[in-house]
């Protein structure tokens, strides 16, 4: 399966201007645990970088700052990991075992996000696939227990 049949296409973000308050809120409006950084919102949808729920706890909260004055730009991974809209979620997910990372922006051939993939979707289709194979053998059982009476 393509990364472009499998991926969220709708991707909550923000700019590195983005103060954690307004990334917490974006977090709270889309219910997710995520916001991958785009270079410009209007113009440029190519990604710099990616903050997640835990980044704000742990750079943010745990430490004392203000979120109000901190900004993603601060605190935002920046050794992102990205992946392909073309790409089968097989190398996907070897890409976000190598590297350890649950989520990665899936790009278009002009770089700019169209989406996002977790490792929460990957194992969607896993799970759907082994339910399928499970079926597979109970429909065998009962045409044999069928066949040899």
């Amino acid at each position: 399966m393509k990364l472009k049949d499998l991926c969220v296409l709708d991707v909550a973000s923000c700019t590195p201007e983005s103060t954690i308050t307004e990334a917490a809120r974006l977090m709270r409006q889309h219910h997710t645990g995520d916001l991958v950084v785009l270079g410009n919102a209007d113009d440029e949808r190519e990604p710099v970088g990616i903050i997640t729920d835990r980044d704000i706890v742990l750079e943010v909260v745990a430490k004392g700052r203000d979120p109000g004055k901190t900004t993603v730009r601060e605190i935002m991974s920046t050794q992102l990991v990205i992946a392909s809209e073309s790409e089968d979620y097989a190398e996907a997910l070897q890409r976000m075992a190598t590297h350890g990372v649950r989520r990665v922006p899936v790009v278009d051939d002009e770089r700019c996000v169209l989406g996002i993939v977790t490792l929460d979707d990957i194992l969607r289709v896993h799970a759907t696939q082994a339910s399928r194979l499970l079926d597979v053998v109970g429909k065998e059982q009962v045409r044999e227990q069928r066949t040899r009476r």
